[in-house]
């Protein structure tokens, strides 16, 4: 539910995981291999050599000395601002209204999460098998959706929530005259282990 591009995440966290692996396998060979510890030091000669090489094709009046010294740092700049755009898009998606509908110019009808999540604590308040709910909504690509969490006492029976939670979520469509896209969570906590059984087990 929310703007987070997981394909290129998995795809970036895949290539930062290979590079990592292949940088700490060439580390510990390094330490543990004396003939991988030589082959290292003459690649690094070598390369230090190529961009002395480099440097020189293209040269510039001091400080600066060369082109390509200028197009490093404009990569490195280019690099750090793609880095904060993706980190910038990362998550969000949250939304504090969770309906609503104009109506011509009379003006513009707002439901906000607030309002359903006290009509589902008042809901609630008498089932013993709830200790706790908590509600939010979201943008999606298929509208507005809403993620319902219960935190449910221990020896509760999760079908007896589920059926409760699909209840609650039948009276939310019917109130706001469309279906809404739900995420239901039953989960448990500190609070669920301190608390008694108030069901059978």
């Amino acid at each position: 539910m929310r703007r987070t591009n997981r394909a290129l995440n998995r795809v970036l966290l895949t290539i930062l995981g290979i590079a990592f692996l292949g940088a700490g396998a060439a580390v510990a060979a390094a330490g543990t291999m004396p003939g991988a510890a030589a082959t290292w030091a003459a690649t690094g000669t070598s390369l230090a050599d190529r961009a002395r090489n480099l440097l020189g094709t293209a040269p510039l009046p001091d400080p600066v000395r060369s082109w390509w010294a200028v197009a490093g740092i404009a990569a490195l700049l280019l690099a750090a601002g793609l880095c904060v755009a993706w980190m910038a898009s990362q998550g969000g998606g949250r939304t504090p209204r969770l309906a609503q509908e104009a109506d011509g110019n009379r003006g513009q009808t707002v439901v906000d999460v607030g309002l359903i999540a006290a009509a589902l604590q008042e809901a609630l308040s008498g089932n013993s098998e709830v200790l706790a709910t908590s509600v939010s909504a979201w943008e999606s690509r298929r509208g507005t959706a809403l993620r319902l969490r219960i935190e449910a006492r221990k020896g509760a029976s999760p079908r007896e929530l589920t059926a409760t939670a699909d209840k609650l979520i039948q009276e939310i469509d019917a109130w706001l005259g469309h279906p809404l896209p739900v995420l239901v969570r039953i989960t448990s906590g500190t609070r669920t282990r301190m608390s008694g059984s108030r069901r059978a087990r």
